[in-house]
């Protein structure tokens, strides 16, 4: 047996954020990829052959978190469209407690659009493993989007919303897009949300110059999301709400949000919690291959991008993505909003695995779950991190009993 990763393992003595409850000291087991039971520690029976694995005093379990818009890590980009940079990606992300994501795009010519889905389908279908950070999928940002609101996504490869070309892109992707941001108010965007909502894909208002009756009318036709909320949409005007009044007043909108403090200030996130809730935001990073690399110039769908101290922008000052780890995304919402830990969890695990229909293995701790698991220490940093039952990244120095 691998005493790093064994078949049966066992985390004891742990307060653990189950799905129904709060377990004050707690066990859980693992089965191979799976939770198999877990309960207070009076209830442990004895004589069973697990290993176990040493957790210190006051730390706590969490679900597995998960990342519906990343599009880089540690120098890969999704749009590498090689096996090694999803790779890298997925060994990476456990790192700041991401245990599934999914690949995300940006606007491009068609062929290295093609070629990317191509690799994710490719990557997704023969080289998923357990020990490392699950891709669940691919987010197609773009190219169906408003140049008006075009942010870090390129212009000139900007195409208006086309059921057949998403058809086509489906297919090379082996139906593996699960998510596509447009702009619902150009040419072709009403139908292509119906399409979506038709096909079981979530589609997500962003980089859109809608009105708010536009966006409401995207949402009644199938729109259930909001790509990074406040970023790159036409903003709340006291006579014109738009998207963003729509995302606040609408609840059959999830709103994405980054918590860096960078693309929203810490205000404006405590605002759209007031207004939205905990059941109404998804926590997303939006991160570029920088992440975890030190300040410099990095390439973002063919643009560089100037990173320094915390902040990636174009030579324009625009803000091109993030360098949040989804971990800190965690500690910041409880700090700017005064959230407790089972509201961040809703935010960074229940929700996107809800809305991407997989909630019936992810986004929770419960038996019969995959054991994707991120156990924080006392101030919330990550100590360990399970993807599947297997350690996926564990704190510096640390072992296994």
């Amino acid at each position: 047996m691998n005493n790093q990763n064994p078949t049966r393992m066992l985390l004891k003595n742990i307060q653990i954020y189950a799905e129904n409850m709060i377990i004050e000291n707690g066990f859980i087991k693992i089965e191979g990829e799976k939770i198999v039971e877990l309960g207070e520690m009076a209830q442990l029976r004895n004589g069973e052959t697990y290993l176990e694995v040493d957790i210190p005093p006051a730390h706590k379990a969490i679900p597995g978190l998960i990342d519906v818009h990343i599009h880089g890590v540690a120098g890969a980009d999704t749009m590498d469209a090689t096996p090694e940079a999803l790779e890298t990606m997925a060994k990476a992300l456990p790192g700041e407690g991401t245990t599934s994501f999914l690949a995300t795009t940006i606007t491009q010519g068609k062929t290295e659009i093609e070629k990317a889905l191509e690799n994710a389908a490719e990557y997704i279908n023969h080289a998923q493993a357990p020990g490392k950070a699950e891709i669940l999928g691919v987010h197609l940002e773009g190219p169906f989007v408003n140049e008006k609101r075009a942010g870090a996504q390129p212009v000139e490869h900007m195409v208006k919303p086309d059921t057949d070309l998403f058809n086509k892109w489906q297919e090379l992707s082996q139906k593996n897009i699960k998510l596509v941001t447009l702009a619902p108010e150009i040419p072709g965007g009403m139908e292509l949300v119906k399409h979506l909502r038709d096909s079981g894909v979530v589609a997500s208002i962003g980089h859109s110059d809608a009105s708010f009756e536009e966006a409401k009318e995207a949402a009644e036709a199938g729109a259930t999301q909001v790509t990074h909320l406040y970023n790159q949409m036409r903003g709340f005007h006291h006579r014109e709400p738009g998207v963003v009044g729509a995302a606040f007043l609408l609840d059959e909108l999830m709103a994405e949000i980054i918590v860096d403090g960078v693309h929203a200030r810490p205000e404006a996130v405590k605002i759209a919690f007031k207004q939205k809730g905990s059941e109404g935001l998804i926590l997303i990073t939006d991160s570029m291959r920088a992440k975890c690399l030190k300040n410099g110039v990095y390439d973002l769908g063919g643009q560089d991008v100037m990173v320094q101290d915390g902040k990636a922008v174009l030579c324009d000052g625009t803000l091109a993505g993030s360098i949040l780890k989804l971990g800190d995304g965690v500690k910041n919402i409880m700090a700017y909003t005064g959230c407790g830990l089972e509201e961040a969890i809703e935010m960074t695990s229940g929700n996107p695995a809800k809305q991407l229909n997989v909630y019936d293995r992810k986004g929770s701790i419960a038996p019969g779950k995959d054991g994707d698991l991120v156990i924080l220490d006392e101030e919330h940093n990550i100590y360990l991190t399970l993807c599947k039952g297997k350690i996926a990244y564990r704190k510096a120095g640390e072992n296994a009993r």
